[in-house]
């Protein structure tokens, strides 16, 4: 399996320990347990300042302690890591100061919120292990209250009411998720499971009305996300949840297979990033590496067509 193989030689320890365990069933507690030594680990950590940040506003694209904290819990981060916990308490201070806790606008009696931003926060907490903070229980709380009717949620201030945002819904279930499976709320749960349940009512990308997909970026494979959504952000979520064998994912698993290269990576077919101090407009603090194959892609879609019950050596030659 060369995309494993691959993956197994990469000299961060976290990419090493997630694919040991997570496509070969292994055991990974000598890579996991290293992994705060790993290159990109070590840079998403850079720059921290005594108050938990890295100076700037926490949301600030892509080098705020928003985002810094979503990529290193997506490296598995340990839970009590001192400087994630504080990059953490940076992130709740600004979610739960009085500004941010202001009443939400509403469309036709729908509540307009920006749930991806306190659902990242969610899960990131969550897997810090601060679930039991009660500034992290507002969140949950406030999160399943701002839920739409059609199971997603929505912050576009000329939004009709008619349709949730799949963007707002995806970040926002993967939080619930996560708090749920650290605390055992039955609230989170459902609200995660509706939310869940809008994405594969519409196999995942595709209008209920002509069958065509949603938008072209959808199906569009990408490292990091962020706050966007495309259909293998979708199924990493969805595989955590254990929803990655329902029927409805297999046209999206299907055309994630299909991105594969021939030497059994991915590479994206989009980005969102521009490398560290490549102007001013969206520049990351790590470089995820652009036209070539990704290890984070390669290692997200080997999982979701593992828990799917795929080959992982599937059309390779």
């Amino acid at each position: 399996m060369p995309g494993v193989d691959w993956l197994l030689a990469s000299d961060e320890p976290a990419i090493r320990g997630i694919a040991r365990r997570d496509l070969l069933g292994q055991p990974a507690n000598d890579d996991l347990s290293r992994t705060t030594e790993g290159p990109l680990v070590r840079a998403l950590f850079a720059g921290q300042l005594a108050d938990g940040g890295f100076g700037g506003h926490p949301y600030k694209k892509w080098a705020g302690a928003h985002w810094r904290l979503v990529s290193l819990v997506e490296l598995e981060v340990p839970a009590g890591e001192p400087r994630a916990v504080a990059a953490a308490e940076r992130v709740l201070r600004w979610l739960t100061s009085p500004a941010n806790r202001a009443p939400v606008r509403r469309v036709k009696g729908l509540p307009l919120s920006d749930a991806s931003i306190q659902g990242n926060a969610l899960a990131v907490c969550s897997r810090l292990g601060l679930a039991d903070d009660p500034r992290v229980r507002l969140l949950a709380e406030s999160i399943v209250e701002w839920q739409w009717p059609d199971g997603g949620w929505n912050c576009d201030r000329n939004a009709s009411g008619r349709r949730s945002s799949f963007h707002e819904t995806l970040c926002t279930i993967w939080g619930l998720h996560e708090y749920a499976t650290a605390t055992g709320n039955r609230d989170a749960a459902a609200a995660a499971r509706r939310g869940a349940e809008l994405l594969l009512e519409h196999r995942l990308f595709r209008r209920h009305g002509t069958g065509g997909p949603i938008h072209r970026s959808w199906v569009k494979l990408h490292y990091p996300a962020y706050w966007h959504y495309d259909i293998l952000q979708a199924l990493h979520v969805l595989r955590r949840m254990g929803l990655a064998r329902d029927p409805r994912a297999s046209e999206a698993l299907d055309i994630v297979a299909e991105r594969r290269d021939p030497d059994g990576r991915w590479t994206p077919g989009g980005y969102w990033w521009r490398p560290p101090r490549f102007g001013r407009i969206s520049p990351e603090v790590v470089d995820w590496g652009r036209g070539v194959p990704s290890p984070m892609l390669t290692l997200n879609a080997l999982r979701v067509l593992k828990a799917a019950g795929r080959p992982l050596d599937q059309d390779l030659p």
